[in-house]
């Protein structure tokens, strides 16, 4: 998943981003015409949203911010260009509700692209836990006196090694008090 792309790859996501950035730049240009020809009391500039939702395509969170900024901008900036016109507080609650209408959305976008990172993050790690653990499971064939354990290819072969080779535990060995008493008992003290 997160491996090194091959170049291939690398062509696909250049010219996909170019793509996008293309039409981020083409749209932005089609709205701010629009918002400079039609008159300051129609709400064209809330339009800019669509360009703010086209970078949940975008895989950087930087390129959400920065078209939510030009956006502001640009709403901002057409009301200070274009001719004064009757009830202005009009023209002046609609760019202010185009401003945060891009502004949630952009922020709706930040926080949903900042928990699929955590998720692919989190199932990368997942993954690579996966990786490097060994888990026994099935049935082992053990013998009842001695204790060892047949492999896969027939042989008997001690607990410990078989265990050692098919997971990641190592051993270390001592001596519990019972076998010490039973089979050392004149260095054995009972208690």
């Amino acid at each position: 998943m997160f491996d090194q792309p091959n170049e291939s790859f690398k062509k696909t996501a250049f010219w996909n981003t170019a793509g996008l950035y293309l039409a981020y730049a083409v749209l932005i240009g089609l709205i701010l015409f629009l918002d400079l020809k039609i008159p300051l009391g129609v709400a064209v500039d809330v339009l800019y949203i669509l360009v703010v939702l086209l970078t949940f395509w975008s895989n950087n969170i930087r390129v959400t911010i920065l078209i939510a900024i030009v956006s502001s901008v640009l709403t901002a900036g057409v009301f200070l260009y274009q001719p004064l016109v009757p009830e202005m507080w009009k023209v002046i609650f609609n760019r202010l509700i185009a401003i945060f209408a891009i502004w949630v959305t952009a922020i709706l976008i930040a926080m949903r692209k900042s928990a699929e990172d955590k998720r692919n993050r989190a199932i990368f790690d997942r993954e690579e836990a996966l990786k490097t653990v060994k888990i026994l499971h099935g049935l082992l064939p053990i013998c009842a006196s001695c204790k060892k354990i047949r492999n896969d290819k027939g042989y008997w072969e001690q607990m410990e090694s078989y265990i050692r080779d098919h997971s990641e535990a190592e051993f270390s060995h001592g001596i519990c008090p019972e076998c010490a008493e039973r089979l050392y008992p004149q260095y054995y003290k009972r208690k």
